[in-house]
């Protein structure tokens, strides 16, 4: 199969599932099993308070019609009553995907997807055994209507089981990209726990026995219970342990403060830890990474555009990754695009400012030594995740890319790739990576033209605010590279159309250099959509 037909059949596939998930908006057991994919989705892609009070909203909007009719229940009393119970019950919902969004995130493996059917499980039996009739999430009496003999023999909590397992078990395949590698194991348990539902199903009636008391149901709820606490506990250990900055040496004696340049050492501050230095300055470490940022760093368009960042950075990669299916691009032939321009060796320190969630990190060789910086700690935080997934290690810094962190000559390679276009000061972010780069390395930047702003971001829903009525047009940074770098080249990438993104190099001078290359500008082509918005 050529590459050209592998795209059009995700892209036809991307379509196909995308109406699926549309339909479980309208028909209720198709949403039955989509609306958990969705909510163990979303709920992955935000802080733990945020996500419960968008879930909660969601349910409420959602639950309109339920809360609608309570309105006819007779009496004032009855209707507090009724919508009393029915709120609660919406609660009651969202739970287990917030505990799945504490548990899940540190589990390996298959480990993963079980916190969400755990919880799930517990409260669909709370629920029917507490609340009244039509206040409980209905989400349980169809799935139980769906499976009649599995849950007349296992109790209600096993259709539960299993529906929110298929929705934990498909976010844990997207978050690992759906390589077989990877997923074979956990897939392949999965399926066998389902045929044999089914089959159970089917002939379910042999072992069901009418009017039984579903005994069995009930020591699979105390199962499950008893998982619930052990995940929790698991949990706590795991955040206590995970809550300290894990520094390396070599990482320490190149950390500098970004206002004067003095060296910085780990102390600790309370219960956590903080950088200082000789001078009295004192940067605090949040979510295991250090924040050097100062006030005067979020000012003007850094504000601006870090807002934007932290509203959209739990579900930045998803967006490109949806995108790139619906449009059939080979996301990765343009990433190496441009990372290809790089010259990284084995054993090389890289660092990437305006870092992201990190994408461009699983691109490089192995055995390197990462390093990013941005400016957002949510796509920070997002990144952190994405490097466990992908069993790197990166040290990350929270800070401003135009006042950078470390020490001159620290790294081998450094690079930036979106983000610089909408800088408060874009010479002195070059000039920085100039300043840490090596004697004699290749320094690349990558971002979008005026062409692909226009053309996406001031027609996009979220971001067109923050793009249309902007003073200056976008303009690669080629006049802001110093006269004396050497072998500057800038080349215009077309992607989705023409002259939509532009990759800029040039090479910091060693002590033998003596003369300078003209810029140049060329065209090429890949095939998907921005890093950075």
């Amino acid at each position: 199969m050529s590459p050209n037909t592998r795209l059009r059949s995700k892209q036809i596939v991307a379509w196909a599932i995308a109406s699926v998930f549309v339909l479980g908006f309208f028909i209720s057991p198709v949403g039955a099993f989509t609306g958990p994919v969705t909510g163990a989705w979303f709920v992955g892609t935000q802080r733990v308070r945020r996500g419960f009070l968008w879930m909660l909203g969601f349910a409420v909007l959602l639950g309109l019609p339920r809360l609608w009719r309570g309105l006819s229940h007779g009496g004032a009393d009855a209707v507090l009553a009724y919508l009393g119970w029915t709120l609660l019950g919406m609660v009651l919902g969202v739970l287990p995907f917030t505990f799945h969004r504490i548990t899940s995130s540190r589990l390996p493996g298959l480990l993963f997807t079980l916190p969400l059917p755990v919880c799930a499980t517990i409260i669909a039996v709370l629920t029917r055994a507490w609340l009244p009739a039509g206040a409980a999430d209905p989400s349980s009496t169809k799935l139980g209507l769906l499976l009649p003999h599995l849950a007349a023999t296992l109790g209600v909590g096993a259709p539960v089981f299993l529906a929110f397992w298929l929705a934990a078990a498909l976010v844990w395949a997207w978050n690992q990209e759906f390589r077989a590698e990877r997923i074979r194991l956990g897939a392949g348990v999965f399926a066998t726990v389902c045929v044999l539902a089914a089959v159970f199903e089917i002939f379910g009636s042999v072992f069901t026995a009418p009017g039984q008391t579903p005994l069995i149901g009930t020591a699979f709820v105390w199962l499950c219970v008893a998982a619930g606490v052990a995940f929790a506990v698991g949990s706590l250990l795991l955040a206590r342990k995970g809550q300290g900055w894990q520094c390396r040496p070599e990482m320490l004696r190149i950390l500098r403060s970004p206002a004067t340049g003095e060296a910085l050492r780990v102390v600790r501050q309370g219960r956590g830890q903080a950088l200082v230095s000789d001078g009295g300055e004192r940067f605090p470490v949040r979510d295991g990474m250090p924040d050097l940022r100062r006030p005067e760093d979020l000012t003007g368009a850094n504000e601006k555009y870090n807002h934007l960042y932290e509203t959209i950075g739990g579900f930045y990669d998803d967006i490109q990754r949806v995108a790139c299916a619906f449009a059939g691009f080979n996301r990765d032939a343009y990433v190496m695009s441009y990372l290809g321009q790089l010259e990284v060796k084995p054993g090389d320190s890289v660092l990437e400012t305006s870092a992201g969630t990190g994408l461009n990190f699983k691109y490089l060789p192995s055995g390197v030594s990462l390093a990013g910086l941005d400016l957002s700690p949510e796509m920070l935080v997002n990144c952190q995740s994405n490097l466990r997934r992908r069993q790197l290690h990166a040290d990350l810094f929270i800070g401003n890319a135009e006042s950078l962190p470390f020490a001159d000559s620290s790294f081998d390679v450094v690079f930036h790739v979106g983000g610089i276009n909408f800088f408060n000061d874009r010479a002195k972010a070059i000039r920085e990576m100039i300043r840490v780069a090596q004697p004699g390395s290749r320094i690349l930047i990558a971002d979008e033209t005026e062409e692909h702003v226009k053309a996406a971001y001031e027609r996009g829903p979220i971001t067109d605010r923050y793009y249309r009525n902007r003073k200056q047009p976008v303009t690669p940074p080629v006049d802001l590279v110093p006269p004396e770098m050497l072998e500057t080249r800038l080349e215009i990438l077309n992607v989705v159309g023409k002259n939509r993104f532009y990759v800029l190099t040039f090479r910091k001078p060693d002590h033998s250099d003596s003369q300078t290359d003209c810029a140049t500008v060329t065209a090429g082509s890949t095939a998907t959509i921005p890093l950075r918005l």
